[in-house]
């Protein structure tokens, strides 16, 4: 994997910046995944209590997030997405061990996540130490109807 030839800025992100958070989304999901979510999912989640996001920022400009929560001693990535234009250059991984680190410090004793069955993402939860422990199968809908599996992964955080 190839890094970024500049600093990744990685900040907690605002209700302020959904609008950067729903665009990013509208580029990184393909729509026949059915990964994405509305803004309205978005600022309704984050009208709960535990739920945080954080923008990966190059040169001020968003160009990734990471959403997720806690739940007593338990932790969830919600959504993890890069612009296709920034993948491969360390982003991912870098917004990856923010959410591992704000859960730890939040009480977070484990993190979970769910991922589509064939996303490339799922290379970079493996290398973070992430295990598969289960699958829901036709849990992502595409536009045209089509169904995907979904993989469950944790992680134990030290």
């Amino acid at each position: 994997m190839s890094t970024a030839p500049w600093p990744i800025e990685i900040v907690h992100g605002q209700p302020a910046d959904l609008r950067a958070v729903n665009a990013i989304m509208a580029e990184a999901f393909d729509p026949r995944f059915g990964e994405a979510w509305t803004p309205s999912q978005c600022m309704g989640m984050l009208a709960l209590p535990g739920v945080w996001f954080t923008l990966a920022c190059i040169d001020g400009r968003p160009v990734g997030f990471a959403l997720a929560r806690t739940v007593l001693n338990e932790g969830e990535l919600l959504l993890l997405a890069i612009l296709p234009t920034m993948r491969r250059r360390g982003i991912g991984g870098a917004l990856l061990r923010s959410v591992i680190a704000d859960a730890r410090d939040r009480g977070a004793e484990m993190l979970h996540l769910e991922v589509r069955a064939n996303n490339d993402a799922v290379q970079l939860y493996r290398s973070a130490g992430f295990s598969k422990i289960g699958e829901r199968r036709d849990y992502y809908r595409g536009h045209d109807g089509k169904v995907f599996d979904a993989h469950t992964f944790s992680k134990t955080i030290d």
